[in-house]
Parts: structure tokens; C-alpha cells; sequence
């Protein structure tokens, strides 16, 4: 049977999928609204977005846990890779490659992903599935081909998804994009 923290784990993998809007998109639309009270918001999502109410209520305590700073960063990187533990080298070796770029990475994670930013957030890591890890890269001007895919409804804060499933695919050419999106920010 899975633990609290895997099944918040796992809803936070289908967050978007179920209500139409990633984690970050409900901060916003909760920060906008100005209202702090959990079953206040709870009910705006459920009645105003159509949000089923388990959903509203990860939502409502993601939005308090954002408001009020916690960021146990150890733990939440721990219940994104629960029950996906093939994929943590992949994210094991992002984080190393990115760390060598300079002393200005911050590497934020968040309860469903991990923000990489400079000045700004440069890319997100994100396990998606059990098997396959979502690097989002914010790219200005760069085309969408092969690998580097357009982010769609991925995460609409970042402009390129790139799928990863072994530590092999965080190539040269993944980390020459991640370079020139840390030097872009």
C-alpha cells in the first residue's frame, strides 16, 4: 500500500492532467484571489475551476505550504522520486551538470519538480512518469526539433520539453542546451 507522501506524490504527477492547470498556474490564480483560508480555497477551485475536492485540497495546502516558505528541500526531492527511484540518477545527473555552470545556480525544488534558475528560472526537472523524467528548457529563439520539443501544455514556464529515460540521455547536447538556458536567464 502506497504511503500519504506517494499518493500526494502521485497526484501531484497528475495535477495538471486532472484539473487543466500545472501546480505553479493555481499559485497564481490563488495569489490573485487573495484568499488565505484553506476551505475558502478549497471552494473557489471546487466551485469557480471545477476541481475535483482531493485535488483542491493538494492544492490549498501547496498554497499555504508556498506562502509561508516551507521548503524542506531534501524531502520534497524525496517524494517526487518515490516509487520512480530508476529515475533519480537522471535527475542525480542534471543537478551535477548545472551545478558546474556557476555559483549563481539555485536549485529550488518545488512539490511536483525542481526549478533550476539563475537571475530566473532557466528549467524545471520534473519526473512525469515511472519511466520517463520531462526536462523543461527555457530557450529564447531556439526551433522545436527532434529532441527539443515544444513544451505545450507541459509547463508554460519554460519553452522546450526534453524526455529522458536513462542517465545516457543527459548527453552533451542536453547540457549544452541547459548551458545556453542558464545563460540566457
Amino acid at each position: 500500500m502506497a504511503t500519504p507522501e506517494e499518493q500526494a506524490a502521485k497526484m501531484f504527477e497528475n495535477l495538471e492532467a486532472q484539473t487543466g492547470q500545472p501546480l505553479d498556474g493555481w499559485l497564481k490564480i490563488l495569489k490573485k484571489s487573495g484568499l488565505t483560508k484553506h476551505g475558502e480555497i478549497v471552494k473557489l477551485l471546487k466551485s469557480d475551476h471545477g476541481v475535483t475536492h482531493g485535488y483542491a485540497n493538494l492544492i490549498a495546502h501547496a498554497f499555504k505550504e508556498d506562502r509561508e516558505g516551507k521548503t524542506d528541500q531534501g524531502d520534497l526531492v524525496s517524494a517526487q522520486y518515490a516509487g520512480k527511484d530508476a529515475l533519480r540518477p537522471i535527475y542525480d545527473r542534471i543537478i551535477e551538470a548545472v551545478s558546474g555552470f556557476g555559483s549563481d545556480v539555485e536549485i529550488a525544488p518545488k512539490k511536483g519538480y525542481v526549478s533550476l534558475r539563475r537571475k530566473t528560472q532557466f528549467a524545471l526537472v520534473q519526473p512525469s512518469t515511472k519511466t520517463r523524467l520531462d526536462l523543461g528548457i527555457k530557450l529564447r529563439d531556439w526551433k522545436h526539433a527532434g529532441r527539443l520539443e515544444a513544451s505545450g501544455s507541459f509547463n508554460a514556464m519554460v519553452s522546450h520539453r526534453v524526455r529522458l529515460e536513462t542517465v545516457k540521455d543527459v548527453d552533451a547536447e542536453v547540457v549544452g542546451w541547459l548551458r545556453e538556458a542558464y545563460r540566457e536567464a
